[in-house]
């Protein structure tokens, strides 16, 4: 069964969020898939199906989890898709309790994806336990069905942040939350996000819980962070950065009807076989 490995958000190799993809004609059990995703060890490993020459179901797995929405994979399965599987710049994806997904591929490359806004909300009151997660001060607490969302001071406070991993772990298991938190469930990721000077604002994300310590770049939860700093800077075209050891740089557009077009680039790193 072919495999393709995939650097998103990015132009150069070793940079970016690295997906796995494998484009099948029939699902394989969800025990295979999730096992195929821990060998693989990445963030994410992409499972698209066919359903016609333009249209596709996928579903992302991390190495311990089925994920319910990846951007970077997202961007890693068009590239495929492009790359070897259809002919046109054009494709949709379907996915189970989110509609489908519009995506197209420009002449420079670039993929643009048509996704669903996950608003953030501020919380006035939130767990105590946030105030542990980083080593330094936060101003403001946002959370979306994805995470928590820490505004700091500046960028270079969420460059340097040191994570608690533990007590992040700890967060995401609670069950005593706020009314406000209770509605996503309490499964939440972290991010941190602040202003920045050289993007318009950067980002980074963490979710030991799944299995990601640090996630190099999470086109999903820019859902909900773009529309964030689209409201605090007034305006609706956003070039974002996500401060990883790898980094990554994601393009953002808010549309009308609750919709944003998040878009970047990705780079083939390999193509195999796998025995399965």
């Amino acid at each position: 069964m072919k495999i393709y490995q995939v650097d998103a958000f990015t132009q150069q190799l070793f940079k970016g969020n690295s997906a796995a993809v494998l484009v099948l004609e029939e699902w394989l059990s969800d025990d295979w898939m999730q096992n195929i995703a821990l060998e693989n060890n990445l963030a994410e490993t992409a499972f698209v199906k066919k359903i016609d020459n333009q249209n596709y179901q996928i579903r992302w797995f991390s190495p311990t989890v089925e994920i319910d929405f990846c951007g970077h994979a997202t961007l890693a399965s068009a590239y495929v898709l492009f790359k070897d599987y259809i002919q046109g710049n054009t494709l949709n994806f379907h996915v189970k309790n989110l509609g489908i997904f519009n995506i197209e591929q420009l002449q420079d490359g670039k993929i643009t994806m048509n996704f669903p806004i996950r608003k953030a909300q501020q919380l006035s009151h939130y767990p105590e336990e946030l105030n542990h997660v980083i080593d330094r001060p936060f101003s403001e607490v946002y959370v979306n069905e994805q995470a928590f969302i820490l505004v700091l001071e500046n960028e270079q406070d969420v460059i340097d942040s040191i994570p608690d991993l533990e007590a992040i772990k700890q967060l995401a298991e609670l069950h005593n939350q706020s009314a406000a938190i209770t509605a996503y469930g309490a499964d939440l990721d972290l991010t941190l996000t602040a202003k920045s000077e050289k993007y318009d604002f950067i980002s980074r994300y963490f979710a030991p819980q799944k299995g990601i310590d640090e996630d190099p770049v999470t086109g999903s939860m820019h859902t909900g962070l773009a529309p964030l700093w689209a409201d605090k800077l007034a305006k609706n075209n956003l070039i974002a950065f996500q401060a990883s050891a790898r980094g990554g740089e994601l393009y953002c557009q808010l549309l009308e009807n609750e919709s944003i077009e998040i878009s970047g680039y990705a780079k083939l790193y390999m193509v195999a076989e796998i025995n399965v």
